[in-house]
């Protein structure tokens, strides 16, 4: 799974958990979509009262239940299903036969997960003839009593059939997997102009049970078989291989997938639509691609490196990929980022491009999450945790496996990217919560779905194979697959691989990583004296709730030349020196030169030893460490010479932070300085760099780049247009209005939020069709910001005018399915209400109405 946050769902949690104030970080990458986080200081946890005169953290989460891993009664060996679908009333009708018998003790009683079914027959399979077994159901839980107690040599079928009404159960889900009713229709009835009919599925974590009844724990593993009949101009996508396909004499189609290796049930899917796929291949299997047909011509393009990628962890593992075949499938209103379904990953529409989208692609719009998911096939789907309290042994390895990905393909640079940008994400959750990365007390399973389990984990694992090196880190991952394939693990089993496999016992490493919360906080310090660099190193996180931890780590000291001299230390204690010897005062004395240490930094150095940081250490992050402690010292020459340097390095990222930086620049050589914006502005070749330098052109007030503003409207990149029309529409040109109305019919996500955002600040009444037109071709996640600017717009207009706008808000503000969406159209009608008393009482109505915890949250708070 990949979990994806937006900015929006950041800041909604954020208030939710009313966070401290930011803490700092050393690593300097502003993610897309995150707040920067304070790094000028280490901070106190803000003190809530205690008894016992204890301070307890704010980050520190309340008391939950124990959740351990599910009892097994019963094994499902193979599920055989037989389902075809009722678009009007958006039912499955199913008919399911279970194989299973008894896990150890003999079982006369078998209990599945059954969820909001019409449960029909219930009858033990026999080679004569069927026989009807009794059952109690409550719409959870379907009770069977069996004809008699089974042995565990003794296997036994249960027939079933039954409805699945997945829109009639309660609405659940959280901020990674929004929806929790298992089987989604869309547009059953083909009513929604320009989006496709289409059925999918998506079961982590517990529902696949929504659809087929099940036991529905990630400890259970089963082979299995799916029939579906559909309309025959669906193509039709399941786990395993398409063993057979048969028109049926009404003329719908009947596919039939197996999967022959056993899978957990949260991983079986099904898919259903109009879908062009684009067949590749490795090593003899099939690798395909379903998208939808006016996206075919560029399918390769998005998903073309699978193949590559197969190839690459494959070797790098040890362990071949051990499935019969690999597809993806991008699909409509998707719930998450992305599913790991076994041998058919589901990803949400959007990572469907075209050729002019295809432009602004980078590493981390898309390839990042095919390598996540694809990893997903060893860690998750061979080897799958045994339960959600174990989850980073599914998902850590998946979200390191984006750093693995990166830093093969693409280099070091683009991996300290990675590095820094998931470090930050983890740290800014950090400021709300801190949790051990494997915890076995948690409210809710989907809690576990989080910046910990996630980003935390990955920066666990690299710090793990930095410690016992690339060699022996491979060389336990093998191990660990090679006794673990195909069964369900705890985290033990991942530290036996490696102790096995280096002789060294690791608790202590897995002990203060996986099982302990928080992380460190240091103030490092140092001083030249008698030939020695005396190295302070203190732990000053709150030691009551955290540890102290034992941290490996490397310090580089340059004093003579450009070659440093590497030092590995160990800090084991609160507060510890350390003595490096030294000819001469160093230059630089560089805490964790590799930026590999999970932890937030207090180190002191002088703008000279910064300065000189930027120019000899290595990588993206410890370069772009001395941009953002030096952004405000631009004035003077030695720093705005590092700026103009940054602005030619050879990684892009680093161009941008140092574009970032440079606005409202009032240092040495002021015109020269502009001209290498300028420059960058019109023939960087990465889109994203040339967006970001017209925005630092437009922080200069008396700057006159109106004509490269209105050129780049028409840049290739829509991200660079759309960036122009952004500032033309708080500085508009004579010609912007014309400029921008060639926009109106535009396909591009960016450019329609930049075009409503142009009229909402520069429109009137003739642009207002425009909004309800271009309402229905605005992304999901585009919909909180277009709304705002809806109602800015409305707010320029006669108040007779607005009544269809305000019935689309308020609808939206009430009905959308994403809390964030009815957010953005709440904002949108609260810009009128100065204008239009009467909606106090319909927002007022709104608010009471919501039963979104975290939209109350931030209700409560406006």
């Amino acid at each position: 799974m990949k979990y994806l946050v937006s900015g929006l769902t950041s800041l909604l949690l954020f208030v939710h958990l009313l966070a401290p104030a930011q803490s700092p970080t050393r690593s300097p990458s502003k993610p897309a979509t995150k707040a920067p986080v304070n790094k000028k200081a280490i901070p106190a946890a803000a003190p809530a009262p205690a008894s016992a005169g204890i301070v307890v953290p704010s980050w520190l989460p309340a008391d939950a239940p124990l959740q351990p891993a599910a009892t097994v009664l019963t094994d499902v060996l193979d599920t055989k299903l037989d389902v075809r679908f009722d678009y009007k009333k958006q039912y499955l009708l199913g008919t399911a036969i279970l194989t299973l018998r008894s896990h150890f003790y003999p079982q006369s009683e078998l209990v599945l997960d059954a969820k909001g079914f019409d449960v029909q027959k219930v009858e033990l399979v026999s080679d004569k003839k069927n026989k009807s077994l009794n059952y109690n159901y409550n719409r959870r839980k379907l009770v069977i009593a069996l004809d008699r107690a089974y042995p565990r040599t003794t296997p036994y079928q249960v027939r079933i059939v039954y409805v699945a009404r997945p829109n009639e159960l309660p609405q659940g889900g959280s901020a990674a997997i929004r929806a929790d009713k298992g089987l989604y229709f869309i547009n059953p009835l083909g009513l929604e102009k320009g989006k496709p009919r289409q059925i999918w599925t998506q079961g982590e974590t517990e529902s696949s049970s929504c659809w087929f009844p099940t036991i529905d724990k990630p400890n259970q593993r089963m082979t299995q078989e799916i029939s579906l009949t559909v309309e025959k101009q669906f193509k039709t996508l399941s786990n395993g291989l398409l063993t057979s396909s048969k028109v049926n004499a009404d003329g719908t189609r009947t596919d039939t997938w197996k999967l022959s290796q056993p899978h957990a049930p949260y991983l079986a899917t099904m898919v259903v639509g109009e879908f062009a796929v684009v067949n590749d291949s490795w090593r003899g299997k099939p690798i395909d691609y379903y998208v939808e047909p006016p996206f075919a011509g560029t399918a390769r393009a998005v998903f073309g490196r699978t193949p590559e990628m197969l190839d690459f962890f494959s070797k790098k593992l040890g362990v071949e990929y051990p499935w019969d075949k690999y597809a993806q499938v991008a699909v409509r209103d998707y719930v998450s980022g992305a599913m790991e379904n076994t041998t058919a990953t589901t990803h949400g529409h959007t990572i469907q491009a075209t050729r002019r989208e295809l432009l602004d692609a980078n590493y981390q719009t898309a390839e990042s999450t095919i390598a996540h998911e694809l990893f997903h096939h060893w860690f998750g789907d061979y080897v799958t945790t045994e339960s959600w309290a174990n989850l980073p042994l599914n998902e850590s390895f998946a979200d390191y496996s984006e750093l693995l990905w990166a830093e093969y393909k693409y280099g070091a640079d683009e991996a300290g990217l990675v590095q820094a940008t998931k470090l930050n994400n983890y740290l800014e959750e950090a400021q709300s919560k801190r949790e051990p990365l494997v915890r076995y007390r948690y409210t809710n399973r989907e809690d576990m779905f989080d910046r910990h389990s996630y980003d935390k984990g990955g920066r666990v694992l690299h710090m793990l194979r930095k410690y016992v090196g690339d060699d022996a880190f491979f060389a336990s991952l093998n191990r660990y697959l090679v006794q673990n394939k195909q069964t369900s693990v705890e985290l033990s089993k991942l530290r036996t691989a490696f102790e096995e496999t280096t002789g060294e016992d690791l608790m202590w490493f897995f002990n203060q990583w996986f099982l302990q919360r928080g992380h460190p906080e240091l103030r490092i310090t140092h001083s030249y004296t008698n030939g020695q660099v005396a190295l302070r190193v203190r732990q000053v996180q709150d030691t009551l709730f955290q540890p102290v931890f034992r941290l490996p780590v490397s310090v580089a000291v340059w004093t003579n030349g450009n070659l440093p001299t590497e030092h590995r230390i160990t800090v084991t204690k609160a507060d510890q020196t350390f003595a490096l010897p030294a000819s001469q005062k160093p230059s630089l004395v560089k805490f964790d030169s590799g930026s590999h240490l999970l932890a937030q930094f207090d180190e002191e150095r002088t703008q000279d030893e910064l300065v000189f940081q930027f120019y000899h250490a290595q990588g993206y992050q410890q370069k772009a460490e001395v941009l953002e402690l030096l952004q405000n010292k631009t004035d003077e020459l030695a720093v705005s010479g590092l700026m103009r340097n940054a602005l030619n390095d050879k990684f892009y990222a680093l161009r941008r932070t140092a574009l970032d930086h440079l606005r409202r620049y009032r240092g040495p050589e002021p015109e020269a300085m502009r001209k290498d914006i300028q420059r960058l502005a019109t023939t960087d070749p990465n889109s994203r760099v040339r967006a970001q330098a017209l925005v630092t052109l437009a922080s200069f007030p008396d700057g006159k780049y109106g004509p490269i503003y209105g050129a780049a409207i028409t840049d290739s990149s829509a991200l660079v247009a759309a960036a122009a029309v952004d500032i033309l529409a708080k500085r508009p040109e004579n010609s912007s209005r014309q400029q921008v109305a060639a926009l109106d019919n535009t396909t591009s996500s960016p450019l329609i939020l930049a075009v409503a955002n142009f009229y909402s600040l520069n429109g009137g009444l003739d642009q207002y069709p425009w909004f309800l037109r271009r309402l229905p071709d605005v992304a999901e996640a585009d919909l909180y910001a277009y709304f705002q600017s809806f109602g800015t717009l409305m707010t320029h207009i006669p108040p007779v005018e607005r009544d269809k706008g305000l019935k689309v808000l308020e609808e939206y503000a009430r009905n959308a399915p994403r809390y964030e969406i009815r957010l953005g159209a709440y904002r949108g009608l609260a810009l009128l209400m100065p204008t239009n008393p009467a909606l106090k009482a319909v927002l007022q109505n709104i608010r009471e109405k919501e039963t979104d915890d975290r939209l109350k949250a931030f209700y409560n708070l406006m």
